[in-house]
Parts: structure tokens; sequence; C-alpha cells
């Protein structure tokens, strides 16, 4: 099952804008560790779920995961060898949408070193230059 809102305002969004700082979610919440975005981009439903496997297999047990970032944009696609015109196409897929220095994983319950692994798997899941951060550091 992949990550899309219930329900939206508009079907069809304009592409936007990406630049500048993340103004909201940029400290820790509420893990120990988390894991944030350098640079500014797209992260698609598939890729937040393949990061969130990735850190629920680290969990043997233990730990605890949130997902800080939710894929609440539609992108729209044309079919492949349609001409130009006859308006936008259909939704194909949703992402979010992730500034510089939004926290995109928080998880708890780890030592450091095997938290610090965890979060190194899932970045390769995500298409943005990131960084691991911990409480500690913070201060």
């Amino acid at each position: 099952m992949s990550l899309m809102p219930k329900r939206v305002k508009y079907r069809k969004p304009h592409r936007g804008k990406r630049g500048g700082p993340a103004t909201g979610g940029a400290s820790l919440s509420f893990g120990e560790y988390g894991l944030k975005a350098m640079a500014n981009g797209w992260v698609t439903a598939r890729q937040i779920e393949a990061a969130r496997v990735a850190i629920a297999r680290q969990f043997k047990r233990g730990g605890k995961m949130w997902i800080r970032i939710f894929p609440d944009k539609a992108v729209t696609k044309k079919p492949a060898e349609t001409r130009m015109g006859k308006g936008k196409g259909m939704v194909d897929h949703w992402v979010a949408v992730v500034k510089r220095g939004r926290i995109m994983f928080e998880i708890d319950g780890l030592p450091e070193e095997s938290a610090k692994e965890t979060m190194r798997l899932a970045a390769y899941k995500i298409p943005l230059a990131s960084r691991f951060i911990s409480r500690k550091a913070e201060w």
C-alpha cells in the first residue's frame, strides 16, 4: 500500500518552487537520532516506503521509528508518444516536498553506532543529500 492522502483540495497541483531552507520540522522532536535533508527536492511515496522498510529491518525487536515527511503532492504524467496539448496528464505518483534542514526520519531505542548504520541504509533510498544527527550533537 502506497502512502497518499485520503483526499486533497486540488487534484492536480502546480509543480511549485523548491528553494530555501525548511521553516518547520528542522529539529528532533520524538527520537534520539534522525536523518536530516541537506538539499531541496521531492521524495516519492515509494522512496519513503523503501527507507521505512530498510529502517524496520534493522530493528530486530526494540526501537521505534517516526516518519516526519508525507507525500501530499500529486505529480502528473502524460502517456508516452502523446502529442503536445490536450490538457494536463493524469496523476502518476505522489511526492513529499522536502527542503534542506528538514528531519525526514527519527529513531529511538538503538545504540548510536547501530542507529548510524540504520540511517545510512535509509539514506541510500532517498534521492537527496542527507546527514545523520543526534540529540547529543544538537546541544
